[in-house]
């Protein structure tokens, strides 16, 4: 499992909340007397590592599993479950708990829900027969995960989620938005109440009324508090900025997530990239500010991390090499290299990531691609944009690189024009097969790949919030936008705006913006158009004599790192007088906020393919072939020779 990050530098006391959580977790199953099976789905077994340490849990229990679809081995007279509250996990223990029973196995099944019960869950163990074997339903109330010094997750990790809240793909946003509004009212009941709240777009404004809602029916006793440690939250949509997530993230820790994947803090890699002699053995590497050289050069431009490591690593070759030549060291000398030497490991373990980034990094595809979005940010040179993706499609790159530069390219022109937006739907047809039409429809339905209807805004969104910022020195970058190789994220502009000078200066920019905007003081509120109630930003950072004041920004549908990096770049500006808290439903890149949508239409075809549109055939131009629509927006000739698109 990854290791525990450090919390002792946190701008809040994150430690105390973990703490809690290990408790009510232990708890839990300490109260189950007796040898005990505790069975914990995958995802949650990741998120319980930054938690506790497995050997805490096997105190506790006498086995450990892992739930699968397999019938759980086990021979205890007990067995605990512990899962997420999602339907097919829920399919999984009804069958584990009917194939005991066919066995004729007798146990004691508990069930714990993470972080609450859902009704539709126990709907689920109803239809199954299971319900009432269960001796035990319960809850186990994690809606809060640090995953850094600065920065929370809020445990809604499945891809669904993230992609629903941006709503790029159908289903329920109600659930994740109560789950936010929770997560944040629980900070309030460590933290005080935070007095000034914003919030822009659909489920962030939601989740703004509701935490309000909630503090007025569980109101947090400021008596025992004092002043608040967190003065604002700003809550931003992800599809307020969706142009950021598309692009290439060139910090460390961004372009790590982008290749292998970061995921609960650590990422898995084959064991020979480490140095390790075991070819084809994956190896688990923690990556959090645990690490302090790590925590130096995380949020670096990636050839700037190339540059230290390797530096680093000579300066202890070198100090190798005088000792080993000479005898005229000190103690205090020795000493000294003795203790530098205990960072060779962290050296060694970046030293092997940063040379296998750099096997994709360093290629010419790489530097072309970012050459390329640099273009489409400028709105420079269209042509050549569009004949590049036309390339690429050609070349069959993978799918979701072609897309996130398709979308990056209809953000930022408002579409695409009727030719050229039917044209490259066409190619990826011919390129990568038929199964993807319901993802091109599904795309132009979430706004994200579309036919030109009117004027591009994004000019006026770059000049006004700056987004484009040329980059003299990388290595000591005087604005946020090296983490993207010239672009400022958008969405950290708004939080700069928002610090500097309040919303209000921004007031016409926003309204370009996708979702309605909300400042909220306790008690009184306005909905976008009104005036700005909050003061600016210049004169909050007063209130907590000797420390900075606290400000919590949530991202509904995911963040990048690289903005994450631009964010704790913002914090350390001269006149910032805040520190800047993340908190999240999602870690992602534009590969994983593509990857749900292009899963749900696949699927979709093969459910049409199964159950036919009872709207019928339609005759195909090739003489005995027929056109079988397929869910309800598009057709298909079964000869797969001859595509057609009818608006239906």
């Amino acid at each position: 499992m990854a290791q525990i990050p450090n919390l002792d530098n946190a701008p809040l006391n994150l430690t105390a909340l973990r703490e809690q959580s290990q408790k009510e977790l232990v708890s839990i199953i300490k109260s189950i007397m007796g040898n005990k099976c505790l069975v914990i789905d995958p995802k949650l077994a990741g998120t319980l590592s930054l938690i506790l340490h497995t050997s805490v849990l096997k105190e506790h229990v006498t086995e450990l599993r892992i739930l699968s679809a397999d019938p759980v081995q086990t021979e205890c007279p007990k067995v605990v479950y512990l899962v997420r509250s999602q339907l097919s996990l829920m399919k999984f223990v009804a069958n584990q708990i009917k194939n005991d029973e066919s066995k004729g196995l007798q146990r004691e099944y508990h069930l714990y829900f993470v972080p609450r019960r859902v009704v539709a869950c126990e709907m689920i163990l109803e239809e199954g027969k299971v319900h009432q074997k269960l001796a035990i339903i319960g809850e186990y109330p994690l809606y809060l995960v640090p995953l850094d010094e600065d920065v929370i997750s809020f445990e809604l990790g499945d891809d669904d989620y993230s992609s629903q809240e941006c709503r790029l793909i159908e289903g329920d946003t109600a659930t994740s938005v109560w789950h936010i509004a929770e997560a944040i009212h629980r900070l309030e009941l460590a933290f005080g109440v935070i007095p000034n709240v914003r919030a822009k777009g659909v489920a962030s404004t939601k989740a703004a009324q509701l935490l309000n809602h909630m503090h007025l029916q569980d109101p947090v006793h400021m008596d025992d508090m004092g002043i608040p440690e967190i003065e604002t939250v700003i809550l931003l949509d992800r599809e307020v900025d969706m142009v950021t997530p598309m692009c290439s993230q060139l910090t460390y820790e961004g372009l790590l997530d982008e290749m292998l994947e970061i995921h609960d803090g650590s990422v898995q890699v084959d064991a020979g990239i480490m140095g390790a002699q075991q070819d084809g053995k994956k190896v688990k590497v923690p990556l959090n500010s645990s690490d302090k050289l790590y925590r130096e050069i995380r949020d670096l431009n990636f050839h700037v991390v190339l540059r230290v490591v390797h530096q680093k690593a000579t300066s202890i070759q070198q100090d190798y090499a005088q000792v080993k030549s000479t005898n005229t060291q000190s103690v205090s000398e020795l000493k000294d290299f003795v203790k530098r030497l205990h960072s060779l490991p962290e050296i060694t373990r970046h030293v092997n990531l940063a040379h296998h980034l750099q096997s994709f990094a360093g290629k010419p595809l790489f530097h072309a691609r970012v050459e390329i979005e640099q273009k489409i940010l400028e709105a420079k040179d269209y042509d050549t944009c569009y004949k590049y993706i036309e390339e690429i499609i050609q070349k069959q790159e993978p799918i979701e690189t072609v897309l996130r530069l398709l979308v990056l390219f209809s953000l930022t022109n408002a579409g695409l024009p009727r030719k050229n937006f039917d044209y490259l739907r066409r190619e990826i047809l011919h390129s990568y097969g038929f199964e993807h039409m319901p993802l091109l429809y599904n795309l132009e339905k979430a706004g994200l790949v579309k036919r030109r209807e009117s004027r591009s805004n994004w000019a006026v969104i770059r000049r006004a919030l700056q987004l484009i910022v040329d980059i003299k020195d990388p290595d000591s970058p005087d604005d946020m936008s090296y983490v993207f190789a010239g672009y400022a994220p958008l969405s950290i502009r708004l939080v700069e705006h928002a610090m500097r000078s309040g919303w209000q200066s921004i007031e016409e920019v926003l309204k370009l913006l996708l979702g309605p905007r909300l400042d909220l003081k306790r008690g009184v509120s306005t909905i976008s158009g009104s005036s700005e109630l909050l003061p600016d930003g210049a004169q909050q950072n007063t209130d907590r004599v000797g420390r900075r004041s606290v400000v919590l920004v949530v991202f509904v549908g995911g963040v990048t790192f690289a903005e994450i990096a631009a964010l704790r770049f913002l914090g350390a500006q001269e006149g910032m007088g805040y520190d800047f808290v993340v908190a999240t439903t999602k870690v992602i890149t534009g590969n994983t906020l593509l990857r749900p949508i292009i899963a749900s239409s696949k699927q979709r075809i093969v459910q049409s393919i199964t159950n036919p549109c009872p709207g019928g055939d339609f005759p195909c131009s090739v003489q005995g072939h027929f056109l079988f629509c397929h869910w309800k927006c598009y057709c298909l000739c079964s000869c797969i020779r001859v595509l057609y698109f009818l608006v239906r």
